[in-house]
This record gives structure tokens, C-alpha cells and sequence, in this order.
């Protein structure tokens, strides 16, 4: 089993807690993770480039001149691409960029993120993070004391509050177990998971 140093709600360290070798032990797979990488940012573009294409744009109906005797090259239209004001040919339309990697090589990406969190020590286990009501100070001083500055949190279902603390806290986002991604956790210098939500995500992976 991977051991892992704990914390109290204070910040004061508390012993250590034994997580899934299967799930934080293993040996990173870089290539998953460069795959799952791609795959999320390809689904986070918009895709809403569009261009005019030559039955799109305005004008054109009428032939510029009559077909043979001019002298100019036969045109039938002003709006064909290769006029100014013309139609674009083979330009982006609307579309999504997104699309999915296979189960097995997705939780492979997954585990692989956060076995190399847990091998490099910047993951982070608190017993518990409960407040009655949002208090970002107090999170803040927590998150300060457990060096936790660019942070992923993890907490259980439910735990509103903890997330309405860190809206104003920059570079400190709050996830649920089932929301732990490849990108977040790649983007945070710190994973910091209380007890509840690490056994959630041992769950699911496991």
C-alpha cells in the first residue's frame, strides 16, 4: 500500500494513510496520459468558426458579362471564389472537436496522474474539510498551511460550503471525487483530497 501523509483540518500533520497501490502505486504511463491530454483540450474548443461559402454570401445573381466575345475570361458569377467579396472555399464550418479514448486507456491516464502526485509528494490527504457556512479565510489558511498554493480539492459529495470558500481564491479549484480529471490534475501543483473523497476515488477506480 502507498502511504501518504495526513493532515488535520488545523494543518497539523496526523500520521499517514494507506492508499490503493493499483491506483496511486503504479508506474506512470506517459503516452495514456499525453492521449487523455489531447483528448480533453480537443473537447474544450468551441468550434463555432464559420465562414461565407459562394451560395452564402451576398450578391452574384446576375452574370457579370455575356459569355463570349469579350475578350475576358468567362465568369458567372462575382461571388465565386476567386473574386474579392467572393465565397470561401473548403473554409472551417461549425463542428466538434471532441471525442472519446477508451475506457481502459482513460483510467489508465487517470491512475497514472495520481500515482505520480503521490510519488512526487504533492499529494495531500486531509481528514476532513467541513464549514457551517463558506469561509474563504479559513480555507485559505488551511490550503497555506498544508502548501497547497495552485491546488486541486477533492472533497465528498455534498460539501458545498468548501467549494463556495474557494470561489475567490485564485488557482484553487473543487471537484468531486467523479470529477477528477487527467488536465485538472496535471494543471495543479497540489492534490488535496480529504479521507472521505480519497476512499470515493479508490472506489470507482479500483
Amino acid at each position: 500500500m502507498t502511504k501518504i501523509t495526513a493532515y488535520k483540518d488545523s494543518g497539523a500533520e496526523n500520521g499517514t494513510v494507506e492508499a490503493n497501490d493499483s491506483i496511486f502505486g503504479i508506474e506512470p504511463n506517459n503516452n495514456v496520459v499525453t492521449d487523455a491530454v489531447i483528448m480533453q483540450r480537443a473537447s474544450l474548443r468551441q468550434g463555432t468558426h464559420d465562414v461565407k461559402n459562394r451560395s452564402e454570401v451576398r450578391g452574384g445573381g446576375k452574370k457579370p458579362w455575356r459569355q463570349k466575345g469579350t475578350g475576358r475570361a468567362r465568369q458567372g458569377s462575382i461571388r465565386s471564389p476567386q473574386w474579392v467579396g467572393g465565397g470561401v472555399v473548403f473554409g472551417p464550418t461549425p463542428r466538434s472537436y471532441s471525442y472519446r479514448l477508451p475506457r481502459k486507456v482513460s483510467r489508465l491516464a487517470l491512475k497514472s496522474v495520481l500515482s505520480q502526485k503521490a510519488a512526487d509528494g504533492n499529494l495531500i490527504v486531509i481528514d476532513s474539510i467541513s464549514y457551517d457556512k463558506p469561509s474563504t479565510k479559513n480555507f485559505a489558511q488551511l490550503l497555506n498551511k498544508v502548501g497547497a498554493d495552485k491546488a486541486l480539492v477533492v472533497v465528498e459529495d455534498g460539501n458545498d460550503n468548501v467549494a463556495l470558500s474557494a470561489r475567490n481564491i485564485d488557482k484553487v479549484k473543487v471537484v468531486a471525487p467523479e470529477g477528477v480529471n487527467v488536465l485538472d490534475v496535471i494543471n495543479a501543483n497540489k492534490l488535496v483530497v480529504t479521507k472521505a473523497a480519497l476512499s470515493k476515488i479508490e472506489e470507482v477506480l479500483g
